[in-house]
């Protein structure tokens, strides 16, 4: 029997610079747009706002990184009271993600409203604009949880790189290392599909082409560009297909010690490569899994004699790239308490198992050897 297969995509993708005129035509409705302060002050606020003329605007700007639940709580008691014909997201995945939830909850509510969804991301890394997952967190037991729903998934993306031009390097290195990670986590997953492999294999060429020059030049459009179309073909390619343990270890040890998501999963990636594909000392040489990452390899313009080659290839391509970009290999190198780090090791193990990231991974991981990914990654 084979093993089930399904490809969905819900979302209107407009790209490119002015594509905010796609906004006129929630001209004269209600309109609430969540986003963060930054966003509010920085005059990307004011850019959406005028193209929604004759509109009843209502702004919700408190999303945080990690939104935690007392954030979306708030923010949709406040929209379930003012009753949007339209939900605008502007921020990074955290305001998509507050948005998300809080749309969520507003729905449930209120369920008489027809709402529109539209997302304006402004890093390029999570893919969230296109996804139906939304991670919030709960600092008072030092979690995150994804949330997993079709109805998430926005309506409308708008991709315009003028909102990521003033993105700082390392948040530029940190989103599209995440970018990354969901193409290779896509590609490898148990779940995967010709139509996923395809989102995922033209966004890990365009963002190792990419990331690099954004990453030293934020002002050249066309990089920041190829990287927020890259971020979202690997959001759609990973709304398919899944991810896998890279993501479920970098949730666990994000919600416990508050590393940038993006920044862990590059941490995480050559020792989760390495782990998938069998290469660990004592590990069964897994042929199906190196094999993708050999051609990811390939298509990278990598060469090499053999498959296990291929994927040693790619690891010391992301070990490049992670040092270009100034991250570390290991927690202690993060400057993370290693005390706490080695006390917390149970409760990450628990928290990576129960992730749902973790279920489409393709090895089946047993508790040791989350535990030896776990002190390799602390050093």
């Amino acid at each position: 029997m084979s093993r089930y297969q399904s490809f969905f995509s819900k979302t209107e993708v407009v790209f490119g610079a002015g594509m905010l005129d796609r906004l006129n035509a929630y001209r004269g409705q209600k309109v609430a747009i969540v986003t963060d302060a930054f966003m509010a002050k920085s005059g990307a606020l004011d850019r959406v706002r005028a193209h929604l003329t004759g509109s009843e605007c209502f702004v919700y700007d408190e999303a945080i990184p990690e939104p935690p639940i007392e954030t979306v709580s708030k923010g949709a008691g406040l929209l379930a009271d003012f009753e949007p014909d339209a939900i605008v997201a502007l921020g990074g995945g955290s305001a998509i993600d507050a948005a998300k939830a809080i749309l969520a909850v507003v729905r449930e509510v209120k369920p008489q409203l027809t709402i529109q969804f539209v997302a304006i991301p402004t890093t390029s890394g999570t893919g969230s604009e296109v996804t139906s997952y939304a991670v919030i967190s709960d600092p008072a037991n030092n979690r995150k949880f994804p949330l997993v729903s079709n109805s998430l998934i926005p309506d409308v993306a708008i991709l315009d790189p003028e909102f990521v031009r003033t993105a700082p390097a390392n948040v530029t290195a940190d989103t599209g290392m995440d970018v990354i990670t969901h193409a290779i986590e896509a590609l490898a997953s148990s779940r995967s599909s010709y139509c996923s492999d395809a989102l995922a294999a033209k966004a890990l060429s365009l963002a190792f082409e990419s990331l690099p020059v954004a990453f030293k030049n934020g002002d050249d459009l066309e990089a920041r560009a190829e990287m927020h179309q890259a971020s979202c073909m690997a959001g759609m390619a990973f709304n398919s297909a899944g991810l896998g343990l890279n993501h479920g270890l970098a949730h666990a040890i994000g919600g416990q010690f508050h590393v940038a998501h993006g920044r862990l999963n590059a941490m995480l990636l050559p020792l989760v490569i390495e782990y998938n594909a069998g290469l660990s000392e004592g590990s069964a040489f897994c042929e199906k899994t190196a094999d993708v990452y050999a051609k990811a390899a390939t298509s990278l313009g990598l060469r090499f004699p053999s498959i296990k080659m291929g994927v040693w290839a790619l690891i010391h391509a992301i070990e490049r790239l992670n040092a270009q970009f100034n991250i570390p290999a290991t927690l202690r190198g993060q400057g993370i308490d290693m005390n706490a780090y080695a006390h917390s090791e149970q409760t990450l193990v628990k928290a990576t198992f129960a992730d749902a990231c973790t279920a489409t991974n393709p090895r089946k991981p047993v508790a040791q050897d989350l535990v030896r990914l776990l002190r390799r990654l602390g050093g």
